[in-house]
């Protein structure tokens, strides 16, 4: 009887923890008593992606539209898990979401979807041949973020993107009906490498977070503390730390631009941009003498602009796309 009731008291704590996370996020969030239809949950994920990404109608723009629904699914996905994690402002409870979530992603996989997210998903698993694995791995990647914050070497920062970033770029490929390994390699690259310069770009943004990204055998090498962060000075051994990260970061950059000339010429569009958009952030870190902790540096709309027409110019003109001939440095 006492094991009965302590299993009881110990669900009842969970339904707690779980329903105070639910009550930290927008309401449409919820998992529904009764699942939506398809179409109903197309609708909920197409209205998700293109009120909350600023940059989801620019690279919609370049997609087939065939297969928009997949993509506004798929981000979706993306932005409730990544909210299950960074929107709460609990740890407790994040984790509990997203174990949930996981659940949710099982029972999807199983047939018993409930969630907006989850029934549109499942359609987009069908079509395109989808394993668990990238979606799962993202919520690796999430409550990892609630247990560490700190990465000893950039090994183990680039083990993070592993899970943080490079199942995007995979799931993006299999919905575009690839899956080979060797366009999967060069896809971890630029995913990584994306991920590596947003942040450079936010040092100061995640150490309020009490997250550093920056390697800790790094910072030893050249001198950097979290003091240096926390008091917003870029020092001359900082700026040496960051330049040296962006080198690093354009390199891994360079070593994915071949997926542009392997892939149709709607995604290489799309990945022309995305990888000239993440080298301008290093040009803008770069532009700013390495000094990310005065003001987080920033790709002005006309930039924007110029990155689109230029990868569309690409798209009809092949030698004008990233990778021909190009060393990364001007996006």
């Amino acid at each position: 009887m006492a094991l009965s009731q302590r299993a009881a008291d110990g669900e009842s704590k969970q339904e707690a923890i779980l329903a105070l996370g639910w009550s930290a996020l927008p309401a449409s969030y919820r998992i529904p008593d009764v699942a939506p239809s398809l179409q109903e949950a197309r609708a909920w994920c197409k209205h998700l992606a293109e009120t909350h990404y600023e940059n989801f109608h620019v690279a919609s723009w370049f997609l087939p539209e065939a297969l928009r629904p997949h993509f506004h699914t798929i981000y979706a996905y993306c932005r409730v898990s990544d909210d299950l994690g960074d929107e709460v402002g609990n740890s407790e409870q994040s984790l509990a979401l997203l174990d949930q979530w996981g659940r949710e992603l099982d029972a999807c996989y199983e047939g018993r979807a409930r969630h907006p997210v989850f029934v549109a998903l499942a359609e987009t698993i069908r079509a395109c041949s989808i394993p668990k694995e990238p979606f799962a791995d993202l919520l690796t990647a999430f409550r990892q973020d609630q247990t560490i914050t700190r990465y000893a070497t950039m090994d183990d920062v680039l083990g993070y993107c592993r899970y943080s970033a490079n199942p995007v770029g995979r799931l993006v490929l299999y919905t575009c009906g690839y899956s080979d390994q060797e366009r999967f390699r060069l896809s971890d690259a630029t995913c990584s490498a994306l991920q590596l310069a947003n942040f450079w770009q936010d040092v100061r943004v995640d150490f309020a977070k009490d997250r550093v990204y920056l390697p800790q055998d790094d910072m030893l090498r050249f001198g950097v503390i979290d003091a240096t962060i926390q008091q917003g000075i870029a020092t001359p051994e900082f700026r040496a730390l960051l330049k040296y990260e962006v080198d690093h970061t354009r390199d891994l950059f360079l070593e994915g631009l071949p997926l542009i000339h392997m892939v149709d010429r709607d995604l290489a569009v799309d990945l022309d941009l995305f990888s000239r958009g993440g080298l301008e952030i290093l040009n803008a870190i770069e532009r700013e003498d390495y000094d990310v902790l005065r003001a987080r540096p920033a790709i002005s709309k006309r930039t924007k602009l110029s990155l689109a027409l230029r990868a569309v110019s690409g798209k009809f003109l092949p030698f004008l796309r990233l990778g021909s001939g190009s060393r990364g440095k001007a996006a």
